[in-house]
């Protein structure tokens, strides 16, 4: 699922070398927390979060048909 949502986010971004997941697992939930470039923050997201809610939805999907669970989560920077 790491490799799904990196691929994404590096080819959506202007900045795909600042892309970073880091993935934690626990209880059998897997957390993929994404951090990206600031600059990028709203291509990521998209009007109304459209474009986030996509990429969760298909890391999801994917997710699924492995019998796993996946959340996604976008860090904020300062």
């Amino acid at each position: 699922m790491k490799d799904i949502l990196l691929y994404l986010l590096a080819h959506l971004v202007d900045h795909p070398e600042d892309v970073v997941v880091d993935e934690a697992t626990e209880e059998g939930k897997t957390t993929l927390t994404a951090h990206i470039h600031p600059e990028d923050m709203g291509k990521v997201i998209g009007k109304s979060g459209r474009i986030i809610r996509a990429i969760r939805d298909l890391v999801k999907l994917v997710a699924a048909k492995n019998n796993a669970y996946v959340d996604v989560i976008l860090a904020e920077q300062q």
